[in-house]
């Protein structure tokens, strides 16, 4: 069993399952109404065109065709494990109920596939699409991905999400209510945010006891609106070790149950302008694991399955 500092979704996966799943990243064909005109034609001020879909399969297959090629690309490499249907790109529920039906239902059908992950807004989320995947939570495990991205209303406005933080704090009762785990997207180092901002973030996600958490990097990519703020010094990206400390703190605020699915992220390195460093992921990860061991502040806390966190330190 892999224990980290924190509960990381690889051992969550793992109790459940009983092995490691896999995500399977696949693209729906869905917008967003950040960009089809609804709220806005620009997108997020940070998103590149393929609107988190950089690591997906494509569109330009079906998503059948798209989940027998990431079937076979992830046991080309590895063997055994689980398989988790991932729809990220752009907003995973904003379609037409029956368009979503016809979507999800043969992919959580597929005897490949062990669970459904769909990353969605909280602005996207109907009464009726909470209910299609509460029906498909009843065939397989279903998680709901919403991007948050910050809790402060002014950085929300610059980076155009589009909602309230109301919005937000709907869909997760009603998700809630309806059985269904959320993680919420969280991005650190956004413009004019500063270490108290990311602080008051995480506090906000404890104390709603949210099930997973993803951290994500700012990352300026090619091609986006942030990139032509970043070019003409309206900002500047966080530096290493600020950003590991940052990341600590958050999670030492966050219960010991919450899933930690995400530590830092990828940029696309054929898009991506800055910050360099975050392309050494393999090193990040093991520096934010050495912050823990040399705060040794996880002492006396235990894991799901009854095991001491600092056992892992």
């Amino acid at each position: 069993m892999e224990h980290r500092p924190y509960y990381s979704a690889n051992q969550y996966y793992r109790e459940l399952f009983g092995e490691k799943a896999y995500k399977l990243s696949l693209d729906g064909g869905f917008t967003c109404p950040n960009r089809d005109g609804s709220l806005d034609t620009r997108g997020c001020i940070f998103c590149s065109a393929g609107g988190s879909s950089d690591f997906a399969e494509g569109a330009a297959h079906s998503v059948s065709e798209q989940l027998d090629r990431a079937v076979a690309r992830i046991s080309s490499k590895y063997s055994g494990g689980r398989y988790i249907a991932y729809f990220q790109a752009f907003t995973g529920t904003y379609a037409p109920l029956q368009k979503l039906r016809d979507t999800f239902i043969p992919v959580i059908e597929d005897e490949r596939i062990a669970g459904l992950s769909v990353a969605t807004r909280p602005d996207c989320l109907e009464e009726s699409k909470i209910g299609l995947l509460k029906e498909l939570a009843g065939l397989k495990p279903v998680w709901v991905e919403l991007g948050l991205q910050t809790i402060n209303e002014k950085t929300a406005a610059y980076i155009r999400r589009g909602y309230k933080l109301t919005v937000f704090e709907d869909a997760l009762s009603r998700l809630s209510r309806a059985g269904i785990p959320v993680t919420a997207h969280v991005i650190v180092g956004l413009p004019g945010e500063n270490h108290g901002d990311h602080i008051k973030c995480a506090g906000y996600l404890a104390d709603r006891k949210i099930s997973g958490v993803k951290i994500q990097l700012l990352h300026v990519l090619r091609g986006t609106d942030l990139a032509a703020d970043y070019e003409a010094g309206l900002f500047n990206v966080m530096d290493r070790e600020d950003y590991i400390k940052t990341v600590v703190d958050m999670i030492e605020l966050l219960p010991p149950e919450t899933v930690i699915h995400r530590l830092t992220g990828d940029g696309p390195r054929k898009t991506l302008i800055a910050p360099q460093w975050s392309t050494d992921k393999k090193n990040i990860l093991n520096q934010i694991n050495r912050e823990f061991r040399v705060r040794n502040t996880y002492q006396g806390r235990k894991y799901r399955d009854g095991s001491r966190i600092d056992d892992a330190l």
